[in-house]
């Protein structure tokens, strides 16, 4: 297998490259740090619109190889951080194996809506289709596929008198819309979620979801690779509010 080059930390970017940091590459991976709002693919209602999304950019990520690498999981649109790409078809086979296998750890930061009474905890509920005309919609239902999240507190407080919490999430699966669902069916939904949480259908204060980090088992031989996305600046003063400082880490539940 060949050497992975050395990681590349959230480069300038010109005019001339993607909208958004390369937080690291090597020979098999891209992780790139998304911004919220935009789409990893383009979906059935952007037909007869122009509405940029991450494939618009992947040519831009060849670094000499002579395919366009591809997202290797999905994050949801008003999602950002990191973001996995493979860069050929050996590298992607790998990376969806060890996302089917649950090997990729994956930390996401949220700000929710008053809060758990518990500082730890794991959050068991099913999900399935909110109903056919709904697109990805989710709803909780018994019936559904098995969907489990641990959350960690890790600061507390409020802004413009709303009480809030910062979250660690860890999805133990990947269903679809899966951390806004199993926090609002707590009661806490996430700050800025206009489809299950509060926020109104335009401007609100934005989706207060973040991919913070991945770890990803990628060689047999080698440590994990642990990468980190910051948060984007529409998460701030919620974070702020729950202690968060800038510039500060925290390491994974």
């Amino acid at each position: 297998m060949s050497q992975p080059d050395q990681p590349v930390i959230s480069p300038a970017i010109s005019q001339d490259e993607p909208p958004f940091p390369l937080l690291y590459r090597d020979a098999m991976m891209l992780v790139i740090d998304k911004p919220a709002g935009l789409p990893v693919h383009r979906g059935p209602q952007a037909k007869g619109r122009v509405i940029p999304v991450l494939t618009d950019h992947l040519d831009a990520l060849r670094f000499g190889l002579p395919r366009r690498p591809e997202a290797a999981h999905r994050l949801d649109k008003d999602t950002s951080g990191c973001l996995v790409l493979g860069r050929h078809p050996r590298a992607m086979a790998q990376l969806n194996q060890l996302f089917r296998d649950g090997r990729i750890g994956k930390t996401y930061w949220a700000v929710v809506e008053g809060g758990p009474g518990e500082d730890e905890g794991l959050i068991d509920l099913a999900l399935a289709k909110l109903s056919p005309d709904r697109g990805w919609w989710m709803k909780v239902d018994p019936a559904g596929l098995p969907s489990q999240t641990r959350y960690r507190v890790l600061g507390r407080g409020s802004l413009d008198a709303t009480p809030l919490a910062w979250l660690a999430l860890e999805p133990l699966t990947g269903r679809t819309h899966q951390l806004r669902v199993h926090c609002a069916a707590s009661g806490w939904p996430i700050l800025g979620d206009e489809i299950y949480g509060t926020a109104p259908r335009s401007g609100g204060p934005g989706l207060h979801l973040h991919a913070h980090d991945l770890t990803l088992p990628l060689y047999p031989k080698r440590d994990p690779i642990r990468v980190e996305a910051p948060p984007p600046p529409h998460l701030h003063a919620a974070l702020a509010a729950c202690g968060w400082v800038s510039g500060e880490t925290f390491p994974k539940p």
